[in-house]
């Protein structure tokens, strides 16, 4: 039905009209004592969004305060609750048509394969979020987080195996059925399926730490060289099906690299670190960056960026308060783009 409408997801590039973030939340943290710390670190990622685009902090009532002192004139404040602040993977996924009509996807989401407990608020957010900003719902009833999905706004999705495919989220359903659900829900004509993301990488493998569209018919990708680290064998692997790969429009991709940061754990659990998440936002770019020994290869991936994004200023942001959670600046970010509402 919807693809009858001509509704698709446009590519995160396109023009924004906010930013949503959810505040985190000190008792679903990994590391309970860094939360002032990661506090710190989302209100920084806030101020430097807000310098492109509106930002909209999602809260819970008890931190109302907390986030406008934190957040100041940076962003405005909306209650809705919650239970985590991965706005990526359980907020709404506009798709839009040719008349800029707005609509928006309201996934399951189960905490990636009911790794955390309890979700049932974070469940509810997107429609929340929805219905605040008066835009049509449309109840998808599959499990899908977005930072397992990534498309090009001309028919082209990225994804990998390991997330999409993984019996913690949809296990009564073969990978043709959950072909179906996401190609007629986005509107898009090809799935590009990769195996496998980031070694370690708790959400199972999340397309948006490992590869992303850059425009249509490039990509980029984060790869490592060493033969002894795990990400070796995975970003080969994901390099080789996108060398052989094409788009929906039946373009070969040109395909850009991205050097992996050297390895860095925290209590002894290896951190998922990751240039390619970073967050697209209106004539920029927010680039998570790790410093001590990653200064040459966070030199080396805003280089690239640059010359990938000529037009956008690209502004670096320091993404250890993030990662020692498990995410970063994608994953706590959802846009919505730029769209007429229509009830």
């Amino acid at each position: 039905m919807l693809k009858e409408n001509n509704f698709f997801m446009p590519a995160e590039w396109e023009k924004h009209e906010r930013t949503f973030i959810e505040w985190p939340v000190k008792e679903s943290l990994v590391w309970a004592d860094n939360y002032e710390e990661v506090c710190e670190g989302y209100a920084a990622i806030v101020k430097a969004i807000s310098e492109f685009e509106t930002v909209t902090i999602i809260v819970n009532q008890s931190d109302k305060k907390v986030v406008q002192k934190l957040s100041k004139t940076y962003a405005e404040i909306l209650e809705i609750p919650h239970n985590d602040a991965w706005c990526r993977d359980n907020g709404p996924t506009f798709i839009i048509n040719k008349e800029n009509e707005l609509k928006g996807i309201n996934w399951r989401f189960n905490a990636w394969g009911e790794k955390y407990k309890p979700y049932d608020l974070d469940d509810k957010v997107a429609a929340e979020v929805l219905n605040y900003y008066k835009v049509p719902v449309i109840n998808v009833p599959i499990v899908l987080e977005g930072g397992s999905i990534h498309v090009d706004g001309e028919g082209t999705l990225l994804t990998t195996r390991q997330c999409l495919l993984n019996p913690n989220r949809n296990p009564k359903l073969s990978q043709n059925e959950i072909e179906e659900n996401v190609k007629n829900s986005l509107n898009v004509e090809k799935i590009i399926w990769l195996n496998q993301g980031l070694f370690g990488d708790e959400t199972d493998g999340h397309v948006d730490n490992i590869a992303c569209f850059a425009k249509p018919g490039v990509v980029l990708i984060q790869t490592c060289k060493d033969k002894k680290d795990p990400n070796y064998e995975i970003t080969m692997e994901n390099l080789e099906i996108l060398k052989n790969e094409t788009d929906a429009l039946g373009r070969k991709l040109e395909i850009i690299e991205i050097p992996q940061p050297p390895v860095r754990c925290y209590k002894d659990i290896r951190l998922t670190l990751s240039y390619l998440n970073f967050y697209f936002v209106n004539n920029g770019i927010i680039l998570p960056v790790f410093g001590e020994d990653a200064k040459e290869t966070d030199q080396m991936a805003y280089e690239i960026l640059l010359k990938v994004f000529p037009d956008r200023k690209i502004v670096k942001v320091d993404g250890m308060p993030l990662i020692k959670e498990g995410g970063n600046v994608h994953c706590i970010t959802q846009q919505m783009p730029v769209g007429i509402r229509r009830k």
